[in-house]
């Protein structure tokens, strides 16, 4: 018989290092605030055009060595034509931005258009992304709900809130920039994290028909144990792409990648010490399981 790890003999523990973490992740969520990119704050939308395929990563090495270290380079369309992203709404950005690529490089190329993006449109994106967090964990607390029963859909409601708390507590630890991109591997982490956490509770509900005899612990135990070798699976192979991406996707990506590397972390730990004990708190029992028309058959004299 397969030997059951007792991963709830430690939950005090775990339970310790989670409200820890998130209340280190709260204090620098409010303290520092999040470095939102230019896709909310607004800037200076600079658009180029080389007469070869542009080398991004050397174009954003000619602007930081003029002094322009906030410039965001970013292939735009074709492989000639490259958008650059500067903050404020100086008129004369365009042509500084030109010189200064023309001091420092041999290649041809033209301003195209200079454009300003105030920071209205930044403030009507971060409302909208903000609600689509919202939706998304309100969507995952009727799905879940619908699903299983309301016990798991708070356990995974925690669980998922746990997940987004801590990764954007380190992304403004660490003041990593909070552009569209991050915001969509926000999305994504709640998506992973409750995939990770229904194959566990599917197998907590079967295990609440073959375990008759056995506590809610134990039933834990047994279904997380049953499931480790595919959570692991799926955890490590995420992890393995997503570096990939980390050290080889170059900026652009790097808050994108970074996001989902501490995401995919933070949902495959909560999977296990968050959902599943939230289900130790609120006291699950086979009999919340049984369709309410059952028990009125089996209440029947």
């Amino acid at each position: 018989m397969k030997k059951t790890i007792n991963f709830m003999g430690v939950r005090n523990i775990a339970f310790a290092i989670t409200a820890l973490l998130t209340v280190l992740a709260l204090f620098s969520w409010f303290y520092k605030g999040l470095n939102f990119g230019l896709d909310f704050t607004g800037g200076t939308l600079i658009e180029l055009r080389y007469e070869q395929p542009a080398d991004l990563g050397k174009i954003r090495q000619e602007l930081q060595g003029a002094g322009f270290e906030e410039a965001v380079v970013q292939s735009f369309g074709a492989t000639t034509d490259v958008l650059v992203r500067m903050p404020g709404d100086n008129p004369q950005l365009g042509q500084q931005v030109t010189s200064a690529l023309q001091k420092a490089s041999t290649e041809r190329f033209s301003l195209t258009r200079t454009e300003f993006v105030g920071p209205q449109v930044g403030e009507e994106l971060r409302d909208q992304g903000g609600l689509g967090m919202l939706l998304a964990l309100g969507s995952v607390l009727v799905y879940v709900a619908f699903r299983f029963q309301w016990k798991f859909a708070v356990g995974a409601i925690i669980s998922l809130v746990h997940d987004v708390v801590v990764t954007l507590g380190l992304l403004s630890f660490f003041q990593i920039t909070f552009d569209l991109t991050v915001l969509a591997a926000v999305l994504a982490i709640i998506g992973y994290s409750l995939n990770d956490t229904i194959v566990v509770f599917d197998r907590v509900r079967e295990n609440f028909r073959v375990l008759r005899k056995a506590s809610l612990i134990e039933n834990i135990n047994v279904s997380t144990t049953q499931t480790l070798l595919r959570t692991l699976a799926t955890s490590i192979s995420t992890l393995l792409a997503v570096a990939a991406l980390l050290f080889f996707g170059g900026d652009n990506l790097f808050g994108f990648s970074l996001a989902l590397f501490i995401g995919v972390l933070a949902g495959t730990y909560s999977s296990i010490y968050i959902a599943n004990v939230v289900l130790i708190w609120l006291d699950l029992k086979s009999e919340d399981l049984i369709p309410p028309q059952a028990k009125e058959l089996d209440d029947r004299p």
